[in-house]
């Protein structure tokens, strides 16, 4: 299944330590919980969109219900609460595993169906909202490679760019991260 989490950040004075925080600290904790797969971090590059997504690959809902991921990576935000906004929380089925986004890769997210995909030559990944905010219902994930410029600036309504902005860390079962190159 995969855990989607999305917000925009308000305060500019301390989102480079906000950011810090979550890609150096949450995000080796929250892959540290037994049950999570793999985590990443994504920027929006398009507008009209939370600006922050993180996707992560986990074994079901009952993950985020259980102490250690309330422990480990649940809640952990009280220092900046109050500047994040625009927060969606989704767990869909349909896909095992998030596709790892390298370096030079971006991640295009679509709610409006596969098709913008098709057009610009890439595969979708059909996700369904199963759990948490069950909105939008359905979503595509596909990868682009940065080498590809066609039609990125004329993205329909619905449909997202992100750059990446970690690595895609994954479990090693043993409780310690590793990253995905």
């Amino acid at each position: 299944m995969i855990y989607t989490v999305e917000c925009s950040f308000t305060d500019p004075a301390s989102e480079a330590e906000w950011n810090e925080f979550y890609s150096l600290a949450k995000l080796p904790a929250l892959i540290s919980v037994r049950g999570f797969h793999t985590s990443q971090r994504f920027k929006a590059l398009t507008a009209g969109c939370p600006v922050y997504l993180a996707v992560h690959s986990i074994n079901n809902l009952e993950i985020l219900q259980g102490d250690e991921y309330r422990q480990k990576g649940g809640g952990n935000f009280s220092r900046w609460q109050q500047h994040i906004t625009d927060w969606h929380r989704n767990l869909y089925g349909g896909l095992d595993r998030a596709p790892a986004i390298g370096a030079n890769e971006y991640l295009v997210v679509s709610a409006i169906g596969p098709d913008p995909f098709i057009k610009m030559g890439l595969t979708p990944y059909q996700m369904q909202a199963i759990a948490l905010d069950k909105f939008p219902e359905y979503r595509w994930l596909a990868k682009l490679g940065r080498s590809v410029e066609a039609g990125i600036e004329d993205l329909p309504k619905g449909v997202y760019l992100y750059a990446p902005m970690t690595e895609q860390l994954t479990s090693r079962g043993d409780g310690n991260p590793k990253t995905s190159r």
